[in-house]
C-alpha cells in the first residue's frame, strides 16, 4: 500500500541500500510507512536490531534520496525495530529459503575470486598485505570481502579501523561489518564478548569458526574474497583446503633465509590441498637509503627470499609461480596499519603503496579458476 500511495518516494527509496546488507531497503522490508503532508515526508524505517550502529547512515541516505523530490520540503525519518516475525522473513529473503546455508564460494556457479593470503611464519606482514590489497581492489570498484581467519592473531579489524565494531545478526545470519572504504570484513575478534579475550581453541572449534565466517555470514555478491590465514600449515590451512578447494593462494615472505624456507612449506601445503599458488609477495624487501635516495637499497633482511620461494614452488608444482611484487620497508605502512588507515589510502604515492596497488592489479586481472566449477558437460554412453 505504501508503494502505491507514494510511488515517487518509494522509487527514490529503492535506491537506498542497507549499509550492512548492501541491498535496497525497500526490498528488505525495512520501509514500514510513508506519509507526505504539507511538504513533510515522514518515513518509518524498521531496523533489524534496536542498537543498529549504522542508523545515522540510513537516516542520511534516506534524506538525501527523498529531499530532491517535487513537493518535498523536509524529510523526517523515524526509526522502529523489526518484530521477530519480520526478522524471520528477512532471513528467509537473504538465505533464499534454504534451511541450511552452504558456503557460497564453494558452489560450482560462484564467480567470486577467492585468494588466501598465507605465510610460513608470523611477523612477515601478511595481514598488512591482505588489508591493503582489499582496499586497493575496492578502490577499483570491486566488491570485496575479507575474512580474518587468523583466529589467534586477528589483527585485520584494527588495521581497517573497525576494531570495536560488532556485526549485526538477523536470526542466525551474521552481517559482515562494513568499512568506510566499502570493504566488508568479519573476524573472530568481532564475535568475542570482549576485545581482550583470548581464543584458546583446538581443531574442531577452529574448523567450525572458519565455516561460520564463510557460511553463516551474509556476504552478498562479491567480486573478490580475501582470507588472512594464520601462519604455518595447521588446522585452518587444512580446513580451508577442504571447504574451499578452489581458493588460490598468495604466499607472503621476507627476503631472509629463515622466512623463505618456511614460506615454501606454506605453499606446498596449499598444493597438497589441491589449491593453486598464484604468486609470492616479498615484504620488507629493502630499505630505501635515507641518505642516498631510493636508488640505494639497503638489504636489512638479506635478499633473494621471494625469488627462492617462487623458484622452488615452480619446480615442485610444474607450473610458473611468479614474484608478484617486492614491498620495501616503509614507516607509513606500519603507521597506517596501527592507525586503521592502510597505506594505499593514507599515502597512495608511497613506494610500498605503489607496489601493493600493482599486486592488486595483477590479482584483479586473473580470471576465476576452473577448480570446483561445473563445465556443463554431460557424460554420454555412445562411443
Amino acid at each position: 500500500m505504501t508503494e502505491q500511495q507514494h510511488p515517487e518516494i518509494w522509487s527514490a527509496l529503492s535506491g537506498v541500500n542497507d549499509p550492512e546488507i548492501k541491498r535496497p531497503i525497500t526490498e528488505l522490508g525495512m520501509v514500514e510507512n510513508i506519509d507526505l503532508t504539507d511538504g513533510v515526508a515522514t518515513i518509518k524505517i524498521l531496523l533489524t536490531v534496536a542498537g543498529c550502529p549504522l542508523k545515522d547512515t540510513i537516516t542520511r541516505d534516506v534524506t538525501a534520496a527523498v529531499m530532491p523530490l517535487a513537493g518535498v520540503s523536509r524529510v523526517q525519518v523515524d526509526m522502529g525495530v523489526m518484530s521477530a516475525e519480520q526478522r524471520g522473513e528477512l532471513k528467509e529473503t537473504l538465505s533464499g529459503g534454504q534451511a541450511q546455508r552452504d558456503i557460497p564460494f564453494a558452489q560450482p556457479g560462484s564467480l567470486t575470486k577467492v585468494f588466501a593470503i598465507a605465510s610460513g611464519k608470523g611477523g612477515v606482514g601478511k595481514s598488512s598485505v591482505t588489508v591493503n590489497l582489499a582496499l586497493s581492489m575496492a578502490a577499483k570498484g570491486m566488491k570485496v570481502g575479507v575474512v580474518d581467519a587468523d583466529i589467534y592473531g586477528h589483527s585485520v579489524p584494527a588495521m581497517l579501523g573497525v576494531a570495536d565494531s560488532r556485526p549485526t545478526q538477523v536470526e542466525d545470519l551474521i552481517m559482515p561489518v562494513p568499512t568506510p572504504s566499502g570493504v566488508s570484513v568479519i573476524s573472530i575478534g568481532m564475535l568475542k564478548p570482549r576485545r581482550d579475550q583470548v581464543v584458546a581453541w583446538r581443531g574442531p572449534m577452529l574448523d567450525r569458526a572458519l565455516v561460520q565466517m564463510l557460511a553463516d555470514v551474509y556476504w552478498g555478491d562479491l567480486d573478490v574474497l580475501l582470507l588472512d590465514l594464520p601462519p604455518g600449515t595447521g588446522d585452518i590451512a587444512i580446513s580451508l583446503g577442504q571447504h574451499l578447494p578452489g581458493a588460490e593462494v598468495v604466499v607472503v615472505t621476507t627476503p631472509q633465509e629463515a622466512a623463505a624456507e618456511v614460506a615454501e612449506r606454506a605453499g606446498t601445503m596449499a598444493s597438497m590441498m589441491h589449491q593453486r599458488v598464484v604468486g609470492v609477495v616479498e615484504n620488507m624487501s629493502y630499505l630505501p637509503c635515507p641518505h642516498c635516495g631510493p636508488e640505494h637499497k639497503i638489504d636489512v633482511f638479506g635478499s633473494g627470499g621471494g625469488e627462492r620461494v617462487a623458484a622452488t614452488l615452480s619446480s615442485r608444482f610444474g607450473y610458473d609461480v611468479k614474484v608478484l611484487g617486492q614491498i620495501p620497508l616503509d614507516t607509513s605502512l606500519r603507521e597506517g596499519g596501527d592507525a586503521g588507515k592502510p597505506i594505499v589510502e593514507s599515502d597512495p604515492t608511497a613506494p610500498a603503496a605503489v607496489v601493493l596497488n600493482d599486486i592488486a592489479d595483477t590479482l584483479s586481472g586473473r580470471g576465476r579458476g576452473l577448480a570446483g566449477m561445473q563445465l556443463g558437460l554431460t557424460p554420454s554412453s555412445k562411443f
